[in-house]
């Protein structure tokens, strides 16, 4: 099967515009883009720059509001591809805590393609989620995979989720009526160094490798951990996922078609923590917390088409990204500690 990818069909000096790239993924899909030897990078995020999670060499880096429309407009002009990886979303407990501002991101995606058709842009791609799922097909958390059909009927997680299944939709639409061709990921649990590791925003792998080492550094032996610690979920290495948006964005079998994109290792909360407790060679004592914000209680990828038609699927085993994680956050608490800059949100 072959192979393709932004390489095979781009010139390396046409204008590729990312979109959150302040944000943990889309700043390292801008590096990953950068590393491939494309030179003309536009990376785009509301937050002040200093405070990106990455700052690539050599990409164009511009703070500005997305969901304003002018601003979207003056984003994507002259742009051969546009991804937007923008959204205000977080962990559970941001997501649940947060619905109206997860909502509100349709206001970037709406501006975006708008704007990326007008400008003739050739590509757009849109980073959705898992939470676009039916959420009454993962109350067990001994969950069966989803397949990418059971978004419908649809029961997204409120708020971000259906934010997601909305925007998808307009993707579609924009391709079915206006020709612009756009390609959809869904993601599941993205997770690296470089991410959110504090302040609330964080997900699953990185908080519970926060709790881990400030475990460690107080001597105190203890983990509060939200709900049971039976819930099931999966996680991507940020390597995979960057790769993943590649090779998604390049194949024209997938123009205006969700797609998975995660690993199928499925896992309870409490093997993630046991992971953890391995790498950093402790024992915690487990507090659970059940009135905390732990969504649904099982969701997994089905990678069945992914295989299909990429011949590939996400493959990092989670220990294996849990022990750059786990070094990279512990690096990176005690030099909070020490009082230098750090990634927060």
């Amino acid at each position: 099967m072959k192979t393709t990818t932004a390489i095979d069909v781009m010139n390396k000096d046409d204008l590729i515009v990312i979109a959150g790239a302040g944000g943990f993924i889309a700043g390292a899909l801008a590096r990953y883009f950068h590393d491939k030897g494309f030179t003309r990078i536009r990376a785009i995020d509301r937050k002040p720059v200093p405070q990106w999670y990455q700052r690539v060499p050599g990409v164009e880096s511009i703070s500005m509001d997305l969901s304003v429309q002018e601003n979207a407009v003056k984003a994507v002009e002259g742009a051969v591809e546009v991804y937007n990886l923008a959204a205000d979303m977080g962990g559970m407990g941001f997501i649940e805590n947060n619905r109206v501002d997860c909502l509100r991101s349709i206001l970037i995606n709406t501006h975006m393609i708008e704007a990326a058709y007008r400008a003739g842009t050739a590509r757009f791609f849109f980073s959705s989620s898992a939470c676009a799922y039916n959420t009454t097909l993962q109350q067990d958390p001994n969950v069966r995979a989803l397949k990418e059909t059971d978004a419908y009927p649809a029961m997204a997680e409120r708020g971000y989720g259906w934010e997601k299944l909305v925007s998808e939709m307009f993707c579609q639409e924009y391709t079915a009526e206006r020709g612009l061709e756009t390609h959809i990921a869904r993601f599941h649990n993205v997770f690296g160094p470089n991410g959110t590791w504090f302040g609330g925003r964080e997900k699953a792998p990185a908080a519970l490798c926060r709790k881990a080492v400030e475990a460690i550094d107080s001597g105190k032996y203890e983990i509060d951990i939200w709900g049971d610690g039976h819930q099931t979920r999966s996680f991507m290495y940020i390597s995979d996922c960057v790769y993943g948006i590649d090779r998604i964005m390049h194949n024209d079998d997938l123009i205006a078609t969700p797609i998975n994109l995660g690993t199928s290792e499925l896992v309870s909360i409490n093997q993630l923590v046991d992971y953890i407790e391995e790498i950093a060679n402790i024992k915690m004592n487990r507090t659970y917390m059940l009135d905390a914000p732990r969504g649904v209680a099982g969701r997994n990828s089905d990678n069945t088409f992914i295989k299909e038609v990429l011949g590939w699927e996400p493959s990092t085993p989670l220990k294996e990204g849990l022990k750059s994680t786990y070094a990279w956050i512990k690096e990176q608490y005690y030099d909070r500690k020490a009082g230098k800059a750090v990634v927060r949100d």
